[in-house]
């Protein structure tokens, strides 16, 4: 349904955040992945700033940032890397993978986490001085399937943002990864579907707003 035809039959009652949430459900099972029950109620912020944004994991924080930024928000750092396995679908811009190819931490080389049989085909995807809006899968030959296969090329070098890939180079990380792909199973045997469903719903729990808090926006772009 068109969000303005939801509006129009349901007026001031289903938020964007709610349909946000629903959202990311839908895609993860729309490409294979379990489903989950999303909790409902959450109502609109009034304040949107750009600035905000600073708060949020970038593509090359080392793994001591990433794990405060989540835990900033209540969230573990197990909970980080599971989130972080949700990049088994989607894409980035070669402007956040370039650096890392032609000139990491201005070494003028490429990021040695990268396998050498690998980096070819991420140049071929974003030359160098290339188009830097060219979307290159994050998980490679997996990119439309909601699997663990993202934490799979982590461990084969093949992590296409540098973020992602310091999850198998960190030892702190590195054991979630492992434990995902089967490593100590007797000891956790975490199951990735079911724990990034868990994880998602205590990543909506974060800051949310309910009651008389906010608003139900009639534009997801702007506030009433």
């Amino acid at each position: 349904m068109h969000l303005s035809k939801l509006e129009s039959a349901c007026p001031g009652v289903v938020s964007c955040a709610d349909i946000l949430a629903l959202a990311a459900r839908d895609s993860v099972v729309l490409t294979g992945g379990r489903s989950w029950q999303v909790p409902l109620g959450r109502r609109d912020g009034l304040v949107s700033k750009a600035s905000d944004t600073a708060n949020l994991p970038a593509f090359n924080d080392p793994i001591s940032v990433q794990i405060k930024k989540f835990a900033d928000k209540g969230l573990n750092t197990e909970d980080m890397v599971i989130l972080v396995g949700g990049h088994t679908i989607g894409t980035a811009a070669c402007a956040f993978i370039s650096v890392r190819l032609y000139n990491f931490n201005n070494t003028n080389r490429p990021d040695p986490d990268i396998n050498p049989a690998f980096l070819p085909k991420l140049r071929a995807l974003c030359p160098n001085g290339g188009d830097r809006s060219v979307r290159v899968a994050l998980d490679t030959g997996s990119v439309n399937r909601f699997d663990k296969s993202f934490f799979t090329n982590l461990k084969n070098g093949r992590g296409v943002i540098e973020s992602d890939a310091k999850l198998w180079s960190d030892p702190t990380t590195q054991k979630f990864v492992q434990q995902f792909l089967g490593y100590n199973k007797g000891l956790h045997g975490l199951d990735f579907g079911v724990e990034f469903g868990k994880a998602m719903v205590r990543l909506g729990n974060v800051e949310v707003k309910t009651g008389k808090q906010g608003e139900i926006r009639k534009v997801c772009t702007a506030t009433n």
